[in-house]
């Protein structure tokens, strides 16, 4: 079934919305949970969240692109419950990701107003669309996806050492980027 016909269910209230949508991108945001949370039934609870957040948003909302949607939500609520298990231990999987970017992006105390984060947000987007696409994807499947070089290297057909390298280049480039758009790091 085609996104608007899915959405469509979703605005009529129907209970077909779920399984529409449980067949069409079910192994889509169960991707996205399994990079960021390690058990399978942590996982499958994210799944079926998103779900549930889907159903409390559409109405009002009516997506323009239903798998970004669903993704955002997925990953949202894949983040929250790995915050959640992991507030008295550290999981290294997520760690790892977050620490890569610490250089390049602000740290929370210093974005103090809602214009600074939105202006931060602008100009790593305009960054992003300012990359080849290889470059591109490879930021957005590590630090959006959370998937790890390893997956990174299957999926670009390239060793490990390439792939750190090209993400550390990236991550270098979005530095400069960003300072020279008057962020403070």
């Amino acid at each position: 079934m085609e996104d608007q016909g899915i959405i469509q269910l979703y605005l009529q209230r129907s209970q077909q919305a779920i399984a529409e949508t449980r067949s069409k991108y079910g192994a889509y945001c169960r991707a996205i949970a399994r990079n960021i949370v390690a058990s399978p039934s942590d996982m499958e609870e994210c799944e079926n969240d998103t779900y549930l957040a889907a159903w409390n948003a559409i109405p009002p909302n009516q997506p323009r692109r239903l798998k970004v949607f669903l993704g955002r939500i997925t990953r949202n609520i894949a983040l929250d419950k790995h915050g959640y298990n992991t507030a008295k231990k550290r999981s290294r999987q997520l760690e790892v990701i977050l620490e890569e970017l610490e250089d390049c992006l602000p740290a929370a105390e210093t974005v103090e107003t809602e214009y600074a984060a939105c202006e931060t947000a602008r100009l790593i987007n305009e960054f992003l669309y300012g990359l080849e696409e290889e470059a591109r994807l490879l930021f957005i499947r590590r630090y959006w996806y959370s998937d790890s070089v390893e997956a990174l290297a299957s999926r670009f057909n390239m060793g490990t050492s390439k792939v750190k390298s090209r993400l550390f280049r990236v991550r270098q480039k979005l530095r400069v980027h960003l300072e020279q758009g008057g962020v403070r790091l």
